[in-house]
């Protein structure tokens, strides 16, 4: 995967969200739920109550992933959880990425474009997946690093609604025009707004195994 300064602008850029879009669900929640276990998931569902009492009124998805991101993963060498992110792209693969999806973007490949995964999930969790698709950029919430632990705190900005707006103007520049752009939630929006064709909730095909 090229870094952000070696990306060749001339291409056309395609911008892809990934949860919910390329894949099924979300793929941070699954992944917790994976690496904790059932019971590990509960007990720290339990944890978050009072988050998620709240969030019907705070309606703040940035809030309630950084809860999440401490109670599940604060603490925990980040080295461990990039292995067991892996493992985890490589269990749920056949049964995760939408065939419709994959289609398009293989499609888009085949024309040349930068492939870009623009995503509100952490990059370190979502990296393998990117890899895999051959992403030429990925961009998403980064999460802080300390002693080589994860805190339970983001680095950025959660990447999503006018964030991926952002991001992409600091990738490409702020006069970025993207040849298109697919999502399915209304973090997607603005995002969207940027292409020239806009695919919205444009995938639907599950995978079969």
């Amino acid at each position: 995967m090229e870094t952000e300064q070696a990306i060749d602008q001339t291409r056309p850029v395609v911008a892809f969200d990934f949860d919910g879009t390329l894949t099924i669900q979300d793929s941070y929640t699954a992944f917790l739920r994976w690496r904790a276990g059932s019971g590990g998931y509960l007990a720290g569902l339990a944890d978050l109550v009072p988050e998620l009492i709240a969030y019907p009124l705070r309606r703040d998805r940035g809030r309630l992933k950084a809860a999440a991101t401490r109670t599940f993963l604060g603490g925990v060498s980040a080295e461990l959880v990039a292995g067991e992110a892996r493992q985890f792209a490589d269990a749920v693969w056949d049964r995760f990425l939408r065939p419709d999806a994959l289609a398009c973007w293989e499609s888009w490949g085949r024309r040349g474009a930068t492939r870009v995964i623009v995503t509100a999930s952490p990059t370190l969790t979502v990296r393998p997946f990117a890899d895999r698709l051959r992403a030429d950029l990925l961009l998403g919430t980064e999460l802080a690093i300390a002693d080589g632990k994860l805190t339970g705190d983001f680095a950025t900005p959660n990447c999503r609604a006018e964030e991926k707006v952002v991001r992409l103007q600091a990738a490409f520049g702020p006069e970025i025009r993207l040849a298109a752009a697919y999502g399915d939630t209304s973090g997607d929006t603005e995002m969207l707004a940027m292409a020239a064709h806009r695919g919205w909730r444009e995938f639907v095909q599950r995978p079969k195994s």
